[in-house]
């Protein structure tokens, strides 16, 4: 990743996930898939973090999870964002976007 800390990424992968799952139901391949994408390649999720922060998401009920019916190869296990995590993450992206203009205010001149 060119120009910028996964550090400071690193705090919002919950987030990030939760507003990947508010446009469909997805798998972990995919979920993955997506963030890169989304970010024009600049960020790639790592399958331990993923797997990490669906299993924190799932045990607060902020998502679930459920097996798919693929005729062809291994099932996956899909999972779906909860009103409960809808909730939070519109109430995590308000909060995002008063942090960034409050850094840009503390850090830009």
């Amino acid at each position: 990743m060119d120009g910028i800390s996964s550090d400071l990424i690193r705090g919002h992968i919950d987030t990030i996930i939760l507003r990947v799952l508010m446009d469909e139901d997805n798998y972990g391949y995919e979920i993955i898939k997506a963030i890169r994408l989304l970010s024009d390649g600049q960020y790639e999720l790592k399958e331990p973090s993923l797997y990490t922060s669906l299993k924190r998401l799932e045990k607060q009920g902020l998502i679930e999870s459920y097996w798919g019916d693929e005729s062809q190869g291994g099932r996956r296990k899909y999972y779906r964002i909860t009103p409960s995590g809808r909730i939070l993450f519109a109430k995590a992206l308000e909060e995002w976007q008063t942090a960034r203009a409050l850094i840009s205010r503390l850090i830009e001149r």
